[in-house]
C-alpha cells in the first residue's frame, strides 16, 4: 500500500475525470458537506476508503450538541444560545479552545442541523433525563435509535438522495498539486493496487484524525500510547502528512477524545451517564480514584495510571435502568460486561480487593445494594488535533495565509478542545464534523462562485 504524499505537477494525468469538489471521507462532516453543496446545484464526489461509509461517525454515540434548534425549542429549552454553548466550550477548555472556531461552529450547527431536519428528513430528537459534563442546558440532538452508525447511515442516505455520488473501495494517497500549492486533483489507490485519479477545483479533507497512527500517538499523545484504540482504522494520520508536505500548520495536537470506560474484554463503550447520575469508579485495591464528574475523556488517563491500566464501573439499580436506555450498553451487558453483586464482599470478590477498602469508599457514596460493576480501561477515540485552519475551514499555511483551495474540517483539522485531553467536552467531535462540514460546504461554493 503506497504512502499519503503529495504530487507536483502542472497538470493531472490525460483523460482523468473532473469534479467541482471532491470531498475525502464520507463520515458525517463529508456528508453534510456534500448534502449543502447539493442543495447549492455543486456536483460534488465523495471518496471513501470503506466498503460501505463507518469511520468514526458510526463508532460515535452520534449525540450531537446544538443551540437554538427547532428541536430544542419544540422540547421546550428556550434559555439556550450559541453564547452559551460557546461559554461551556471554553469552559471546558480553560479557556485554550480555538476563539474563531468555537464562534463559527456554535453558530453554523444551528443551522446545520435545521436545515438536515426540515429538509433532509433526519428525525432529531432532544437526549433528555441527564446533563453531560460541562454543559449547561440539555443540547444534545439524537436520532431515535441513538446510535452513530444510525447518524451516519441517515445521511448517507439524504446525499445518495440529493445526487451527491459517493465513491467507496477509494483510499485517497495522492494530492496533486501545481507550483503555486493549488490542489488540481486526487490519486486513490482501488482494491487491485491501481491508482486512479480526479481532478477537481476545490479539495475537502473530511478524513481522519492520527489515532490509529501509532507513531503520531507516540509523538503528540504520550498520555495515549497505552491506551486501546477504540476508533476507525481510516484515523492514520494523511491529512496531517499532507499538510506537512504542504507547509500547513499544525494545531492543538495534545488533544484527543479518549474515554475512561471502555469494557473489557468486551471491547464495548460503557456510557459515562452512569458516573454522571452517581456511579463511581474504583481500582484494583477498591478505591475511588479520580472525580468522575470532571469528564471522560480525562477519565481514560485516570484509569491508564491504575494498577494494570483498568477500573471497575460500579453503579446501583436505578443507573443499570438508565444505562438500559443505550444501545451500546445493552450490546455490552448481552456480552457479559455487566457483574452482579447483593452486597459488598461479593462485588469485592469480583473486583478482587480487599472487602473492607471497598467498604470504606463505598460509604463515601450513595450507592446502595445490589451493586453492578464492569471491568473498563482507558481507551482513545479520536484526535482532536490537526491542520490548522480559519473560520471558513480554510487549511493554513505556517504563515497563516490559506492554501488557495484546501479545505479542511472535522477529524482532519483542529477542534475546539484545546491542547489538552482535559479540554474535551462532549459532543466536540460531531459539532466540529457536521458544523465544519456545513461552512466547507459554503466556503467551498464561495471559491467556486469566484473562480478562486
Amino acid at each position: 500500500m503506497s504512502e499519503p504524499s503529495v504530487c507536483r505537477a502542472q497538470a493531472m494525468p490525460a483523460g482523468t475525470p473532473d469534479v467541482p469538489v471532491a470531498i475525502v471521507g464520507a463520515g458525517a462532516c463529508g456528508l453534510t458537506a456534500a448534502l449543502l453543496l447539493r442543495d447549492a446545484g455543486i456536483d460534488c464526489v465523495l471518496l471513501e476508503r470503506d466498503p460501505i461509509p463507518r469511520g468514526s461517525t458510526a463508532l460515535s454515540s452520534g449525540f450531537i450538541p446544538a443551540a437554538g434548534t427547532a428541536v430544542q425549542r419544540a422540547a421546550g429549552v428556550h434559555d439556550d444560545s450559541a453564547a452559551r454553548f460557546a461559554a461551556d466550550i471554553q469552559a471546558k477548555a480553560q479557556g485554550m479552545a480555538a476563539p474563531h472556531l468555537v464562534s463559527a461552529y456554535t453558530h453554523a450547527i444551528t443551522a446545520a442541523i435545521d436545515t438536515l431536519q426540515q429538509r433532509h428528513g433526519l428525525q432529531f430528537e432532544l437526549l433528555d433525563g441527564f446533563l453531560y459534563p460541562g454543559h449547561t442546558c440539555r443540547r444534545m440532538h439524537t436520532l431515535p435509535a441513538r446510535t452513530g452508525a444510525a447518524l451516519l447511515d441517515a445521511l448517507e442516505a439524504a446525499a445518495t438522495r440529493a445526487g451527491a455520488m459517493v465513491l467507496t473501495r477509494a483510499l485517497v494517497r495522492q494530492l496533486w498539486c501545481d507550483g503555486e500549492d493549488r490542489v488540481v486533483g486526487i490519486g486513490y489507490e482501488r482494491p487491485d493496487g491501481r491508482i486512479d485519479h480526479l481532478a477537481c477545483r476545490v479539495l475537502l479533507l473530511a478524513c481522519n484524525g492520527f489515532g490509529g497512527n501509532a507513531a503520531m500517538v507516540r509523538e503528540w499523545l504520550p498520555e495515549m500510547r497505552d491506551a486501546v484504540f477504540a476508533g476507525h482504522a481510516g484515523n492514520d494520520g494523511s491529512a496531517v502528512a499532507w499538510g506537512r508536505a504542504l507547509g500547513a500548520r499544525l494545531a492543538d495536537m495534545a488533544a484527543c477524545q479518549g474515554h475512561g470506560s471502555w469494557a473489557v474484554p468486551q471491547g464495548a463503550l460503557i456510557t459515562w451517564a452512569l458516573m454522571t447520575e452517581g456511579g463511581i469508579q474504583v481500582n484494583a485495591r477498591g478505591q475511588r480514584f479520580h472525580d468522575e464528574t470532571q469528564g471522560y475523556s480525562e477519565a481514560a488517563v485516570q484509569v491508564l495510571a491504575q494498577p494494570g491500566g483498568v477500573a471497575w464501573d460500579v453503579f446501583n439499580q436505578r443507573l443499570l435502568a438508565l444505562a438500559r436506555d443505550f444501545p451500546d450498553f445493552v450490546a455490552a451487558e448481552s456480552a457479559g460486561a455487566v457483574r452482579t453483586a447483593g452486597d459488598t464482599a461479593r462485588l469485592a470478590a469480583h473486583i478482587g480487593c480487599d472487602a473492607s477498602a471497598l467498604g470504606d469508599t463505598l460509604a463515601g457514596t450513595q450507592l446502595r445494594p445490589p451493586y453492578f460493576a464492569i471491568k473498563v480501561t482507558g481507551a482513545l477515540f479520536h484526535t482532536q488535533g490537526g491542520l490548522d485552519i480559519d473560520a471558513q475551514a480554510r487549511v493554513l499555511r505556517g504563515s497563516g495565509t490559506p492554501l488557495p483551495n484546501l479545505l479542511a474540517a472535522g477529524g482532519a483539522a483542529r477542534g475546539v478542545s484545546g491542547p489538552a485531553i482535559q479540554g474535551y467536552l462532549s459532543g466536540n467531535g460531531l459539532l466540529s464534523a457536521v458544523a465544519g462540514g456545513f461552512i466547507a460546504a459554503h466556503s467551498a461554493a464561495r471559491q467556486l462562485e469566484s473562480g478562486g
